[in-house]
């Protein structure tokens, strides 16, 4: 099932996509406009390779804002695993509305289907694990909240949304701070009830954010040996969180130490796109 579209989600898609047709379709199509304004058309989009299609949502609401006249009927749903030349979508409507639509919607679609894709792999590979497969801040500005959609659709998880809903103190804050206690103290004194997280660089930062309190432990570049000895230090004290470095070959072996979740920037910062192509035919 895909993620629910709630009001703050709905409000992200329109402001998706007020930017994008802003910057492409501006103050009009002039090329569109060469078609007399009559001719209806219909497209199919089709995927190239295989891709879990993801950004439905965004691709309606640009065709919707240039001409709610469009009609679209969908052949798989979001979050389905699509086979290559599997026809995604058809769609009728105003031949320059298809034509005016057509870049700025498969640009959505092709975008969040990519980060879907690349997080359904992870998650796959994760699969019969207790470890969770989140996302980061590494996103595409501007995108945050569909790239997190999109994972959301791939199967993974997301981390925090922003620097406003939940405190992560890493180095620098450390050091600012004076102390990974004093930083902890600050951070429940300043916002009860939020969770707090710790970046930790070695076992001995690992039992300061313990003593601290900490909800959540990131450990950024253990070896695994020290990974196993602050999984078993913790012993449920507190969540413990893998970064840094993690590609597709490491995933099993760090679910296998006993980790809660393994954060990969990769989900959402090295996009490729989904090869999706639309194909026209004018019916007057």
């Amino acid at each position: 099932m895909p993620p629910p579209i709630d009001a703050d989600l709905a409000l992200t898609i329109e402001r998706n996509v007020t930017a994008a047709l802003a910057e492409d379709y501006g103050s009009g199509d002039l090329t569109a406009a060469l078609i007399p304004k009559d001719t209806q058309a219909t497209a199919t989009v089709i995927t190239r390779e295989n891709a879990v299609i993801c950004g439905a949502p965004w691709f309606d609401a640009v065709f919707a804002r240039i001409d709610p006249r469009i009609d679209i009927q969908w052949a798989v749903a979001e979050g389905d695993t699509a086979t290559a030349n599997q026809p995604l979508c058809r769609l009728r409507g105003p031949a320059r509305a298809l034509l005016s639509g057509e870049r700025t919607a498969l640009n959505f679609l092709q975008t969040l289907s990519g980060t879907a894709t690349v997080t359904r792999r992870y998650a796959d590979l994760l699969a019969g694990s207790d470890t969770r497969l989140l996302d980061t801040r590494k996103t595409l500005p501007g995108l945050r909240r569909a790239q997190k959609y999109a994972v959301r659709c791939g199967g993974g998880h997301n981390h925090r949304m922003g620097l406003y809903d939940a405190i992560l103190i890493k180095e620098n804050h450390i050091a600012a701070a004076g102390s990974i206690g004093a930083a902890v103290a600050q951070a429940r004194a300043l916002s009860p009830g939020v969770t707090v997280e710790v970046e930790t660089e070695n076992l001995a930062e690992l039992d300061a954010a313990l003593s601290a309190g900490a909800d959540i432990i990131m450990l950024d570049e253990f070896t695994d040996a020290d990974m196993r000895e602050a999984v078993r230090r913790t012993r449920g004290r507190a969540e413990l969180e893998v970064s840094g470095s993690v590609d597709e070959t490491r995933l099993a072996q760090l679910a296998n130490i006993g980790v809660d979740s393994i954060s990969v920037g990769a989900l959402t910062k090295h996009v490729r796109a989904v090869d999706l192509s639309m194909r026209f035919t004018a019916e007057n």
